[in-house]
């Protein structure tokens, strides 16, 4: 038995370059921004297995537990069937979600067919599902058949295939994950329901693998990429409420990869999940005032204006956020402290050091800070000093912060000299000593004095230092009273500096002098190229130079020797004489081959091209051929149209010409009830006018259509013009009719006209598409004139489906024409003739709703009476 099992489902953007390009070039995910979903498909939730697939959702047979074999399928969470491996269903936030489980044929069928309906007709949509190959690496004995899925979109015929793609090969892994293909179509013209099909395109002959899984399908149309920025090109941005109110404009920029046109509606939201159509902002810029709190906002896009608000056919384009941070309170501050708010962090800034308390306080003194000044206040008084003796000090104690006296009367010295003796001074309040010691003798430098407190005397004593005795020839000696040292003077006499490398020197003790010896070495004998030079650094004699090199382009005449007087090579020889007596276009060249000279050279040839006058002479002095010979006289008198050639043949100036005629033709408009001048215009100079009237001027005015035909001449030159003159019709309003939302204005005539609901935004187009109820002028004009045609037209027409959920597209059943007319009448009821709603003389805005119940997807019926003028129909309402 073959396992299969095949889960598909559609999200997320699916990288086509991860699969065979060959395989699956035709799947790929809308490039641009896609709507709502329309169409989705998770196969529930549930811990049991199915229900079965609807009838003619596939051929395949239907078994209610994990394990379907061959040709069968399943519905369920999960299956412990084959050691199949599925993790989970893909529906984000499932709770026991189910998805279609397959074991397909080893032949390629048809596995799901299911029509999807409520589409628009010319829309691109988005075909999406998620698939896993749940046959793990080690299944089959790792030889398992691969999945590989052919997606068809057909229309509802079943006979047009409108858009086709495969999967490729999908090959088992250890670790099985959910992968997203797509597949994008267009519907077309009058189609709005397709079918899908999933065809197994993996046939094989091996029984085992091709184990598959699908879920979440899903349908959605499919737009250009739009994104929304401000004139900042930011995608969303952050204010504060001290901001606001905040302005800006956004825009909405398309890339025009699927829509032609563009038409919108802007929305917002206060939570980016409920949305609301802003009244009237139908352009690609938005103007936004007065933002006072966090809100979002997005713009429904579609190709058409009928389509703009119909979930089935529009796209969203990206959301811009506009968050808006609350301000807090302005906090309380200190004297000392300021407040800025800062609108980037929508917060306030307090700054401000209180001032510092001083601390070089005297311990006398205290602070205290006054709030009003926001100051800091000192005050104290330190206490007076006490009277003091003189030996006597106060201090002011900073801790006990009282005065300290310190002090005591200075003792008497006692260490006297015996010469001194001492009293006290109370006034300088210091004991003054009297006395002098007796006078110093004079002494040598070598003697010192010594005073004797007992005796009161000096004692001297010293002997003067011994000469030196071991001097150098250079020395002698001096006593210094000063220093009282023997000074020893006299230097060396310098050696000697810059000796050559080979002498040497001694210093004599004897003579006290110094002696140079050695003698410089012998220089070589030398050859005559060669030099020499003595290199003090080895102190021998280097020898340089090198015999002259034998010349070698010599010519071929030419022999070189050696002259050792000279030292250099002598070259003898004499080239041999060039040749004289040449012709003036002969010219010699030397052959050092053959070492002769070689004469080369030919006569120029005799010119042939001659014109038929010419002669030709060949002049050896200027070495080339002389052509004379004069060409005869051109005519000169000759009429204004004549020109004259040359004849090679008779040698002869021939006449040609014809009197010349030109035809020119002017096509004019001119609008209906005005005139329009005919003016000549042309580059004869000083001409003359006839017109086909009869007038002679240049210019002519005429007030109706026709040809008219005016000659200009100088007697020589003729210009014939003419002038096709038609008039351009007023624009004749035939009809105007309501097709659906739109208005189409037919004209009795033809031309080239503009059309307008306003008279002041003109179209070439004559239909004006998604226009809501209500009596229009319209007017017509000529591209060309000014003048306008007017004429009224009530727009009527009826909703063909509503979609009641709150999305701000097609929420409601609206007729607002009651305005209109004397009376009206709406009726709403069910297929079984239930009156549902009912409105006289007012305006219509049904939502869906009986008795405050919603009420199922399904058709309804319509009666409205407007005066005399009865509608009846149906309409569908969706969910």
């Amino acid at each position: 038995m073959r396992n299969s099992f095949l889960d598909l489902k559609v999200l997320i953007i699916f990288c086509i370059s991860l699969l065979s390009k060959e395989l699956h070039a035709q799947l790929g995910f809308c490039q641009g921004n896609s709507g709502d979903p329309i169409f989705t498909e998770t196969f529930g939730t549930g811990t049991n297995y199915g229900p079965p697939l609807p009838a003619g959702t596939t051929t395949y047979n239907f078994i209610g537990n994990s394990g379907p074999q061959d040709g069968q399928y399943t519905v369920g969470r999960n299956t412990f069937s084959y050691g199949w491996t599925l993790p989970s269903d893909h529906t984000p936030g499932d709770t026991n979600g189910k998805a279609l489980i397959v074991n397909a044929n080893s032949i390629a069928e048809e596995f799901y067919t299911t029509s999807v309906s409520g589409l628009c007709e010319n829309t691109t949509y988005e075909f999406s599902s998620w698939l896993i190959n749940i046959l793990p690496s080690s299944g089959c004995g790792g030889n398992g058949v691969p999945v590989n899925v052919q997606f068809e979109i057909w229309d509802n015929t079943n006979t047009n295939l409108l858009a086709s793609g495969a999967t490729g090969n999908i090959f088992s892994s250890a670790t099985t994950t959910w992968e997203q293909y797509a597949l994008v179509f267009q519907t077309s013209p009058g189609q709005t329901s397709i079918i899908l099909k999933m065809i197994n395109n993996a046939p094989s002959t091996n029984p085992c693998g091709n184990d598959l899984a699908i879920d979440d399908i899903v349908f959605k149309s499919c737009g250009d990429y739009i994104s929304v920025s401000d004139g900042m090109s930011n995608a969303s941005i952050s204010i504060c409420s001290s901001q606001t109110p905040y302005s800006t404009v956004l825009t909405a920029t398309p890339d025009f990869t699927v829509f032609s046109n563009h038409f919108y509606q802007w929305q917002e939201s206060t939570d980016g999940i409920t949305w609301t159509d802003i009244i009237g902002e139908t352009n690609i810029n938005i103007a936004l005032t007065g933002i006072t709190t966090m809100t979002f906002y997005r713009t429904k896009v579609a190709e058409s204006i009928v389509n703009v608000n119909n979930a089935s056919c529009n796209t969203i384009s990206d959301m811009f956020q506009v968050n808006v941070e609350l301000a807090p309170t302005m906090p309380t501050t200190e004297c000392w402290e300021t407040a800025t708010f800062n609108d980037t962090s929508c917060s306030w800034s307090v700054t401000g050091t209180q001032p510092a308390a001083p601390t070089d306080l005297e311990c006398w003194e205290t602070t205290s800070f006054n709030n009003t000044t926001c100051v800091w206040e000192i005050t104290g008084t330190q206490p007076m000093q006490p009277t003091l003796e003189c030996w006597e000090t106060a201090t002011f104690n900073d801790t006990s912060c009282s005065w300290s006296v310190t002090g005591t009367q200075p003792a008497a010295p006692s260490d006297l000299e015996c010469w001194e003796t001492t009293s006290f001074n109370n006034t300088t309040c210091v004991w003054e000593i009297t006395g002098t010691q007796p006078m110093q003798p004079t002494l040598e430098c070598w003697e010192t004095a010594t005073f004797n407190t007992t005796t009161c005397s000096w004692d001297v004593m010293g002997v003067q230092p011994v000469a030196p005795v071991d001097l150098e020839c250079w020395e002698t000696t001096t006593f210094n009273s000063t220093t009282c040292l023997w000074e020893v003077t006299g230097i060396q006499p310098t050696a000697p500096t810059g000796l050559e490398c080979w002498e040497t020197a001694a210093f004599n003790d004897t003579t006290c002098v110094w002696e140079i010896t050695g003698s410089q070495p012998i220089q070589p004998t030398l050859e005559c190229w060669e030099t020499t030079t003595f290199d003090n650094v080895t102190c021998s004699w280097d020898v340089t130079g090198v015999q002259p090199v034998a010349p070698v382009d010599l010519e071929c005449w030419e022999t070189a020797i050696f002259n050792t007087t000279t030292c250099s090579w002598e070259i003898t020889g004499i080239q041999p004489s060039a040749p004289t007596g040449l012709e003036c276009w002969e010219s010699t060249t030397f052959n050092n081959v053959t070492c002769s000279w070689d004469v080369t050279g030919t006569q120029p040839e005799e010119p042939t091209e001659l014109n038929c006058w010419e002669i030709t002479n060949f002049n050896s002095t200027t070495c080339s051929w002389e052509i004379t010979g004069t060409q005869p006289e051109e005519p000169s008198d000759l009429e204004c149209w004549e020109s004259t050639f040359f004849n090679v043949d008779s040698c002869a100036w021939e006449i040609t010409g014809t009197q010349p005629l030109e035809f020119r033709d002017e096509i004019l408009t001119f609008c209906e009830g005005d005139d329009i001048e005919l003016i000549a215009t042309s580059s004869i100079m000083n001409p003359e006018y006839i017109w086909d009237s009869g007038e002679i001027s240049q210019s002519i005015t005429v007030d109706s259509q026709g040809t008219y035909v005016v000659e200009v001449t100088d007697g020589c030159l003729t210009e014939i013009i003419t002038f096709i003159v038609s008039e351009i019709e007023n624009p004749i309003i035939d009809n105007i009719i309501t097709q659906g939302s739109s208005i189409i204005v037919n004209l009795a005539n033809n031309g080239n006209y503009q059309y307008s609901i306003d008279g002041l935004n003109y179209q070439f187009s004559n239909v004006f598409i998604g226009l809501p109820s209500g009596l229009y002028t319209i007017y017509v004009k000529s591209n060309d004139c000014d003048a306008v045609v007017t004429q009224e037209h009530f727009h009527f027409y009826i909703q063909k489906f509503i979609t009641p959920n709150a999305d701000g597209d097609n929420d409601f059943f609206v007729l607002n024409v009651s305005q209109f007319f004397t009376s009206s009448e709406v009726y709403i009821f069910d297929r079984y003739g239930k009156l549902l709603f009912s409105a006289v003389n007012s305006n219509v805005f049904w939502d869906g709703t009986f008795n405050g119940v919603d009420l199922p997807t399904s058709d309804y019926w319509y009666r409205i009476v407007l005066d005399t003028q009865e509608f009846k129909g149906h309409f569908t309402l969706k969910r």
